[in-house]
Formats: structure tokens, sequence, C-alpha cells
């Protein structure tokens, strides 16, 4: 069963529009990566192209990659939001996409479906947003936010060459 979803995946990718680029991080994601952001995201009720973005944002698709500030893998999770989310190897595709999905998914909830809520929060962590809401001014946080959201777009045109959706609501 993975391996056909993977083949869909990777057939699908193969005959896009051509008139619809690819993202840029797509010849840097492995079928494994991409076959569980989808099914984490779609067991969460989450759009696949926001995990997708913030995977594209958080580390390129690297697996192994290791922020200054110690983040962790695909999606960048630092060591004690692995443990809070259940991540036993944050390394491990799989544990450290489940992880960082099942945040995404708590974020989610908390922020009631407002994606530039919750991925303020993902970057910064959920206190400063829910103190601030939106009037949160940090530089930083706007800067990602505006990235993710540049990202999740392009994701959302490639993947739906005939709609376009922003994370605004």
């Amino acid at each position: 069963m993975k391996q056909a979803l993977i083949f869909l995946l990777l057939f699908a990718t193969a005959f896009a529009p051509a008139a619809v680029a690819a993202p840029r991080s797509l010849q840097t994601r492995s079928p494994e990566a991409v076959y569980y952001a989808n099914a984490y995201a779609n067991h969460y009720h989450l759009p696949p192209e926001l995990v997708e973005a913030i995977i594209t944002q958080e580390s390129g698709w690297n697996r192994t990659a290791v922020s200054s500030k110690g983040a962790l893998g695909l999606m960048q999770l630092m060591p004690a939001t692995a443990a809070r989310f259940g991540v036993q190897d944050p390394m491990s595709i799989e544990d450290n996409i489940g992880g960082g999905v099942r945040y995404l998914a708590f974020l989610d909830q908390m922020f009631d479906g407002d994606l530039r809520m919750v991925v303020a929060a993902y970057y910064c962590g959920e206190g400063p947003i829910l103190h601030s809401g939106l009037e949160y001014h940090n530089g930083d946080v706007i800067a990602y936010v505006s990235s993710v959201e540049k990202q999740y777009e392009r994701e959302f045109e490639f993947h739906h060459p005939d709609s376009r959706k922003g994370i605004h609501p």
C-alpha cells in the first residue's frame, strides 16, 4: 500500500501540467518524507500543502538538519517539543514528521484553524501568540509567516493547478 501511494505521488509529480512550476525543493524530497507528510496531514485533517511548506521552510527537506538552536530533523523540532509530542527519534523521517504534524494539529485546534496563527506559533511557541495574537510584532515571526504563506501557495498551485488558496481565512 505504502509503495503504491509513493508511486502515485511520483507519477502525479512527473506528469503535472507544465504550466505550473514545481516547487524548487521538489528535487530534494525523498518519497518516504512525502508519503509521511501527506499521510500525517490527512490523518490530522491538515492541508498537506501546509505540512510540505513547513518542511521546506524549516529544513529544505533535509532529514538530518540541526539548527544552531538545537532544532532537529525535517520539521526542526526542539527537543522539548519532540518529547511533548511523543517523538522517540527526531532524526527518523516518520517520527519527526509525526511529531511535527501532531504539534501543528494541536496548534490548529488551539487557534481555531487560523493558519497564520498556527504558523506563527509553530515558529515561536504558542505562548507569545496566545498572549498577543496577530498583534505580535516580532519581525522574525512576521517574516516566517510570510515565507511559509508564499511556500504554501506554491505548493497549493502545484498540487491543484486549477485553484488558488492562501493561508488567509
